[in-house]
């Protein structure tokens, strides 16, 4: 059970988003499974926007939940992570402007488009339309798929 884990609530200088805590953008039973797993205490636990880049460098492809017991992808884990602490607008176009490191910018895209205005949403991601590389994206079913920059 979570509770009010000092790993698990949301920065204190974060604004809400939408009209609640940003966290409360995953549903609940979701970031209950993100809390216990291993992944989240291991390698989420004490980010700082600055080293959440190195952890979104190491991605291997996007995706929701998986598996028989609907285990949370790190892509998932990383946005609740990023959710909690709202890293600055500046880092998250910096995210979306990477071509290097597609999942990078895979992530950026998806929070942006959780958290953003839409005037920011489409001044941001209308270019990624141009975008054709292709992502791995894991399956309900724990198989991966092929999609398109585009086409998240």
């Amino acid at each position: 059970m979570w509770g009010k884990n000092s790993a698990n609530v949301t920065d204190t200088s974060a604004i809400s988003l939408h009209g609640t805590n940003p966290q409360n953008l995953v549903e609940k039973i979701v970031r209950s499974k993100i809390y216990n797993h291993a992944y989240w205490k291991e390698h989420c636990f004490g980010l700082t926007a600055e080293s959440l880049v190195d952890k979104a460098m190491e991605l291997e492809a996007v995706g929701g939940t998986f598996g028989g017991i609907r285990e949370p992808s790190h892509f998932l884990q990383l946005t609740l992570k990023m959710l909690q602490i709202q890293p600055e607008k500046e880092i998250i176009v910096e995210f979306i402007k990477n071509e290097d490191y597609k999942y990078v910018r895979a992530l950026g895209a998806f929070y942006l488009r959780l958290t953003g205005r839409p005037a920011e949403v489409y001044q941001y991601l209308e270019p990624l339309y141009n975008d054709y590389r292709k992502l791995r994206r894991r399956l309900t079913s724990g198989e991966y798929g092929i999609t398109h920059m585009d086409e998240l």
